[in-house]
């Protein structure tokens, strides 16, 4: 009888151990931005990416480039929303996938508003090169 509790309370616990990790989120985002993750006395490495959708990765879809795939995509936009969260900039960089002269105006513009946009946009560039590299 005593063996009969022990397993239901260890049944039990693993059920409410593994309920603790939750199921997910509601948001369109998942956490955790690269790197692997080794899990203790087992020989299984599984690694997790970004991905989200948006502007950005609809264009660099439909962008006509021979490496783009939904997950390299996903990628980017989910490093697009981490810097660069406003929807005006990311519907300005994404229009340089149909226009890249444009990313050079901009660049190039003496303009406050489009500096401190090309600022948040270099850190985009670099995040993402570094999220999404080799996918």
């Amino acid at each position: 009888m005593t063996r009969i509790k022990v397993g239901m309370a260890l049944g039990l616990t693993a059920c409410l151990a593994l309920a603790a990790c939750g199921g997910g989120s509601k948001t369109r985002v998942h956490q955790n931005y690269g790197g692997a993750s080794r899990y203790a006395g087992l020989n299984v490495t599984l690694e997790r990416r970004a991905f989200a959708t948006g502007p950005i990765s609809s264009a660099c879809m439909s962008g006509g480039r021979k490496a783009a795939n939904r997950e390299l995509c996903g990628c980017v936009q989910a490093a697009a929303n981490a810097a660069m969260p406003s929807g005006r900039d990311q519907r300005l960089a994404a229009s340089f996938f149909a226009d890249p002269h444009q990313a050079q105006v901009i660049r190039q513009s003496d303009n406050p508003t489009h500096e401190a946009f090309w600022k948040r946009y270099k850190t985009f560039t670099a995040q993402s090169e570094t999220l999404c590299r080799g996918l």
